[in-house]
Formats: C-alpha cells, sequence, structure tokens
C-alpha cells in the first residue's frame, strides 16, 4: 500500500526550521505517510491554511482562530512565551501619538502581531492606516521613512537598532502586562478530516523531532543556516533560545488560557471544539 502524502507547511525561521529539521530531514519517521515540506513566511502560510493547502501548516494564533472550523491545534511545535512578543519601532524621536492618521507597517493582516497591534492602538484610542509588508521589509521602511512606524516581529525584536530604530512599545510585554499570560504567536494546525489519531502521530512526531534538535542533531545547523541566509550566528541562536520555548513541547494549561485569551480577542463568541488536540 502507498504511503500517505502528508503536505507539511512552515517558516524559514530558524525556530521553526530547529524544531522541524528531524521531521525534514527524515530522522524523525512518520510510518504510513509520506511527508512533502514547503516552507514560506507566516502571512503565507496563514493564507495557504484559510485556503487547503496544507495539511500541517504553522500559523499565527489569530489566523488560527477564523480556522477552528477546519482545523485542530496542536500543543507541541508553537511559539509561546514571556518576552517574546512583536515590537513597535520608529525613528529616534518618534512618540506613539505621533502616529495617530500616520502608516504603519504591519507584517500581514491575519497576524498575531496586527491583532496585538489592534488592541494597543484601541486602548490609546488612535487610529493610524496600516501597511502590510513582509516582516523583513518592514525595519527598511522605517528607516526610509516610508512608514512612520513598523511592528516588528522574529529576529527583528533583536536587530531594529542597526537600522537607527527605537523601540516605541513592547507589545507582548504590553499583552503580558494585561492578561498576566504568556503570548501566543504561532501554532501548528492539522486538518480536521484528518481525524484526531493523525494529529496524535503528527504531534508526538513534532515532539520527537524537537528532543532531536535538543541534542544536537546530525546537519542541524547547516539545515537552519540555510534558510536563514541573510541572519548572523549569534542572532540564529538568540532567535531559537527566544522563540523555542518549554510551551513548544507542550502548551499546558497556562498556554491554553492564554491562547484562549487571545481567540476571545480575535473570534468573538463560541468556539467549536475541540480547540486544541486532547481537549
Amino acid at each position: 500500500m502507498n504511503d500517505q502524502l502528508l503536505r507539511l507547511h512552515y517558516s524559514p525561521c530558524p525556530n521553526d526550521t530547529f524544531i522541524f529539521h528531524g521531521l525534514a530531514s527524515g530522522l524523525v519517521p512518520l510510518p504510513g505517510f509520506r511527508l512533502e515540506t514547503s516552507l514560506a513566511d507566516v502571512e503565507v502560510l496563514n493564507a495557504r491554511a484559510a485556503r487547503g493547502e496544507a495539511d500541517v501548516c504553522k500559523v499565527s494564533f489569530a489566523a488560527a482562530a477564523g480556522l477552528l472550523d477546519d482545523w485542530l491545534l496542536l500543543r507541541a511545535g508553537g511559539a509561546m512565551g514571556r518576552g517574546v512578543g512583536p515590537v513597535l519601532v520608529a525613528r529616534e524621536g518618534t512618540t506613539p501619538d505621533d502616529l495617530r492618521g500616520k502608516a504603519v507597517a504591519i507584517p500581514g493582516s491575519r497576524t498575531t502581531a496586527n491583532l496585538l497591534f489592534g488592541l494597543y492602538c484601541r486602548e490609546l484610542g488612535m487610529e493610524v492606516e496600516r501597511v502590510e509588508l513582509v516582516f523583513d521589509q518592514i525595519m527598511p521602511a522605517v528607516a526610509r521613512g516610508e512608514v512612520a512606524a513598523g511592528v516588528v516581529i522574529h529576529e527583528g525584536r533583536f536587530t531594529y537598532a542597526e537600522h537607527g530604530l527605537s523601540m516605541l512599545t513592547d507589545l507582548g510585554r504590553w499583552w503580558e502586562e494585561r492578561r498576566g499570560l504568556p503570548i501566543p504567536l504561532g501554532v501548528i494546525a492539522v486538518r480536521r478530516a484528518l481525524g484526531p489519531d493523525v494529529a496524535g502521530l503528527v504531534q508526538d512526531a513534532i515532539r520527537r523531532s524537537l528532543d532531536l534538535a535538543r541534542g544536537g542533531a546530525a546537519g542541524l545547523w547547516d539545515f537552519i543556516r540555510s534558510h536563514a541566509q541573510e541572519m548572523d550566528e549569534a542572532v540564529i541562536r538568540r532567535h531559537i533560545e527566544t522563540f523555542v520555548t518549554d510551551f513548544s513541547w507542550d502548551i499546558g494549561e497556562e498556554g491554553r488560557r492564554a491562547a484562549l485569551a487571545l481567540f476571545s480577542e480575535a473570534r468573538p463568541g463560541a468556539l467549536p471544539g475541540p480547540v486544541f488536540l486532547g481537549d
């Protein structure tokens, strides 16, 4: 019998390539399945999941809120924690009040970063024009004065000063202070049509892949570097240390509460159940 095709889509960011190296390289087998992997920017992944173009897909938690009818969320493989959220950056001397009515770059309308920025603007009673850019285009656009500010994700929280920018607000910390919960950034979703048994096999494989990476799997760093071509080695390691947390192995009850709190903002009303595998 031929193995079943399983389309796995995730981002080229170091935290994802660190977690998924074992699966992508075949070091972690998934018996009965033929894995087809594809890497793309998180907002592209959000759109692919919405169109059903993957079977297992890394998505923003904010985007996941709108996908729950057709997708089940895994407790492993995602990005969640404290001190890991997006940051709002601008040129030196800019204040949050200066952004009223101005253009602010965001890394995609479906991203958690955009949701948090919207909640922040709502608290301040501030309206801005949101301009969607690929995440690595945001800081250069702010530095050139094409937009008044930008919401920065991924390694940008470590490198914005290199672009001559300053941080106006740490949106992750802003969330944490108001909710008392970690910030949910990204999550692994599996098509509900595949069933909970397949979702469970994938979750177990992701955990084995993560454990293998933490143990220093052969070929791991070459794989990570090949997808982070513009990134300094020290930034790569800091990125992984920041975004691969204990929540990446299992969100636990606190992580689940954080996710549901975010979903209540992104999708008010009753959620389809179960939301997470094992609920």
